[in-house]
């Protein structure tokens, strides 16, 4: 191996490098730690093992071809005791049976002897980015693995919202079946998915089905599931989302509208649990809690003929009815510094994220969309703001145009000219009432309206005086 010259590496390794040759080891020693990486030498594969039996290692440079106990089997027992660790091969022996020897056990690459130190070098920084991508993605596990226990907030100060809590928390730890009501977008499956994460059922399956947006033709099939040859296009078997979320929690979005024919063997499944499959003569019974959602009045369907008055008793064993957010103004900016924090949680020290004059908007929009449409003018107003706080102009155009439209209708429906008093009924009491007038316009200062009025400051004062004088006699 050749030794070059070179910057060291920003990605500092472990590294365990087992070689029986002297020089390599020596040279190893030294150029290693240059690049920034730790190092720690073995002369066999025996002591490579006894080191890994102490220590986890980033990474093994290890020779194929050592006395005792080869290369392989180093590798094959590093991947016993410390399945984290990249393996590279330095072998003198390039050949087919190697390679593959040397890749049934993760290796990330090999080297023929005599190689350079630049290219192991190159080999280290693959290891390093490989390395920060499994870090990553076992931090991306981690957090969906607490998103799916029990992280879901109900998000509101408003004692409606507080109400809703209360519910969720009483009908959670039971088996009853939910009916969410409210608006659409208004956040019926978050309601949902707090039930479930409050429930004994938290660990198993939540599985969300919009059933307004189920082709009526494979609603039965998604929900119950199908075995091979049912129907065209079924070449297997298939389960059901209810037999998926077996143990947990089904959420039915929209139910008002599912079919008829489906509602009724829906029903059947809520009342004994059991289910066939499409095609299939076997019963598959299944203990999955169902809640449901609509924005439907669905008592006005049942006396329509739309919806099966039996399914709604049925579903309707426990109620929460979410109002929708123009309801509930002061969650509004709670709700929007909730969102703003899902995209920037690193701003979550700061006081002020919203300015005076955006909160006024947020506040006084109508919010036709509800926490949906919320959403997504945080999300808007988080692409245009680089750094807070958010301004008007960082909100989508129609929370602004309305505004302005809102003004100029309060100012069109004021009166221009607000009378100040009754018609005069005489020329003395008009004069009285131009002197008045004038006063006014310069706020108080006669001078100026004697000057306007063409007459002297004390002819004012005795028109005023007079005025006064009529006043006092008239009370």
């Amino acid at each position: 191996m050749t030794t070059k010259t070179n910057l060291p590496s920003p990605e500092s390794l472990s590294i365990l490098f087992a070689d029986d040759e002297k020089e390599l080891q020596e040279i190893a020693r030294l150029e290693l730690p240059f690049y920034g990486h730790r190092v720690t030498v073995c002369p066999d594969g025996y002591t490579a093992v006894a080191a890994l039996e102490k220590e986890q290692f980033d990474c093994l440079i290890v020779d194929l071809d050592m006395p005792g106990m080869n290369g392989i089997q180093v590798i094959e027992r590093a991947s016993v005791l410390s399945p984290a660790t990249e393996a590279i091969v330095l072998t003198g022996k390039r050949s087919l049976e190697t390679a593959v020897a040397a890749l049934r056990f993760g290796v990330i690459d090999y080297l023929s002897k005599p190689c350079r130190f630049s290219e192991l070098s190159e080999l280290l920084q693959r290891v390093a980015q490989r390395r920060k991508l499994k870090q990553r993605t076992a931090e991306l596990q981690r957090l969906e693995r607490s998103k799916s226990s029990g992280t879901t907030q109900i998000i509101g100060e408003s004692k409606a919202m507080q109400g809703i809590a209360k519910l969720v928390s009483r009908v959670a730890p039971t088996n009853s079946t939910v009916l969410i009501r409210g608006e659409t977008g208004c956040g019926k499956e978050l309601v949902a998915r707090s039930v479930h994460e409050k429930s004994l059922r938290c660990d198993k399956p939540f599985i969300a089905i919009n059933c307004g947006a189920l082709p009526e033709h494979l609603i039965e099939s998604e929900l119950f599931g199908h075995v091979k040859g049912a129907f065209t296009g079924a070449d297997v078997q298939r389960q059901g989302l209810f037999e998926a979320a077996n143990g947990g929690t089904v959420f039915l979005d929209e139910i008002g509208e599912l079919p008829l024919a489906m509602q009724a063997k829906l029903l059947r499944v809520l009342e004994s649990g059991d289910l066939r499959r499409v095609g299939d003569n076997q019963i598959i019974h299944v203990d999955t809690r169902v809640v449901c959602a609509t924005h439907r009045d669905l008592e006005s369907m049942v006396e329509s003929g739309s919806f099966r008055e039996d399914l709604l008793f049925r579903i309707n064993a426990f109620e929460i009815h979410v109002p929708p957010l123009r309801q509930r103004v002061e969650d509004v900016m709670s709700l929007a510094k909730y969102l703003y924090l899902r995209h920037h949680p690193e701003h979550a020290s700061l006081e002020s994220i919203f300015s005076p004059e955006a909160i006024e908007l947020l506040l006084q929009h109508p919010w036709p969309g509800n926490v949906r449409e919320l959403a997504n003018v945080i999300e808007h107003a988080t692409i245009l703001c680089e750094y807070p706080p958010i301004l008007p102009e960082h909100l989508p155009r129609h929370l602004v145009e309305r505004k302005l439209r809102r003004d100029i209708k309060v100012a069109t429906d004021q009166p221009a000219v607000q009378p100040l008093r009754e018609m005069p009924k005489s020329l003395k009491e008009l004069e009285v009432l131009a002197v008045q007038e004038a006063v006014q316009r310069h706020n108080g200062n006669k001078a100026a309206a004697a000057e306007e009025l063409g007459i002297s400051i004390k002819t004012l004062y005795n028109k005023l005086n007079s005025a006064e004088a009529n006043i006092k006699r008239v009370a």
